[in-house]
């Protein structure tokens, strides 16, 4: 998909999203739209890749030259194996979603965690520095934006998780000695909650087609906080509902999908991203 009307050739360069399932991403047409836009001559598709087929696809991203890969789930931990180097970002957080092929040497980055905070930065709370944040959820995606929360400087970190045990594993493999993450089950759901300057949904709860399920009651609030949800389908979940019955500020997910697109562009191309496109189109998608 280029800006000569589309026209593929000889020269075009190959990107794509890898996943299981992936046939409900977006990425495609976020990132088609964003090489039309920029006039690279360059297409992205996306690749029904099953885990026993793992290895064939990153064997044929060096045979065929695949420029840049996105990698969503299942395969974010296992695809760290078959590469040949990982960002020191990827490592730490322990997962890979964008992969750069430099002439057959494969990078792994992860764009979730930046992509996310400068969403949260530029949408909802331009300072993150000193804020209370309580973080619903101890999973991969948690991992990642907890990762880059930390270099904003907050005051605290608190993970709720419904086991306990994953979110003191993932707070202590965060945590350094200066700054200590808390850990809790979801007994103090309601607490953390409540004295929170930002709390982040990071769980599918909410999620199509659930859309009526919260993972917190909107009484729980702290009014006047920002409340966000990764969840971009719905665009306005019935956390988010509620968190504005409630009188807070609310922030969902579509930012973060613009902007781990994004910042997996501007890997591979060495050009800004064009971010504002990129969400007229995700968001023309799912109006439509």
């Amino acid at each position: 998909m280029t800006a000569s009307g589309g026209r593929i050739d000889s020269h075009t360069e190959l990107y794509g999203v890898i996943g299981d399932p992936i046939r409900h991403s977006k990425s495609p047409i976020m990132m088609n739209r964003a090489f039309r836009e920029t006039g690279i001559n360059g297409v992205y598709m996306a690749f029904h890749i099953t885990d026993d087929k793992l290895e064939h696809f990153v064997a044929g991203v060096r045979a065929m030259g695949i420029r840049g890969v996105n990698v969503t789930i299942p395969h974010k931990l296992r695809i760290m194996d078959l590469l040949d180097d990982i960002h020191e970002s990827a490592r730490i957080i322990g997962a890979v979603n964008t992969i750069v092929n430099d002439n057959g040497k494969l990078t792994g980055y992860n764009t979730d965690g930046i992509g996310y905070v400068r969403s949260l930065k530029e949408e909802a709370s331009p300072q993150l520095a000193g804020k209370r944040i309580t973080v619903i959820g101890a999973g991969g995606a948690a991992r990642g934006i907890i990762y880059a929360l930390l270099q904003e400087g907050p005051e605290r970190v608190r993970i709720v998780n419904r086991s306990a045990q994953r979110a003191e594993e993932l707070a202590s493999s965060l945590s350094s000695g200066s700054f200590i993450i808390e850990a809790s089950s979801n007994d103090r759901l309601q607490e953390w909650c409540g004295d929170a300057d930002i709390i982040i949904n990071t769980t599918s709860v909410g999620m199509f087609p659930n859309v009526d399920q919260s993972p917190v009651p909107g009484e729980w609030l702290n009014p006047g906080a920002v409340v966000s949800d990764l969840i971009y389908n719905p665009l306005q979940t019935a956390f988010l509902h509620a968190a504005a019955a409630r009188g807070c500020q609310t922030h969902g997910g579509l930012g973060m999908f613009i902007y781990q697109g994004a910042y997996a562009f501007e890997y591979w191309t060495g050009q800004p991203a064009p971010a504002a496109a990129m969400r007229e189109e995700v968001l023309a998608a799912l109006q439509g």
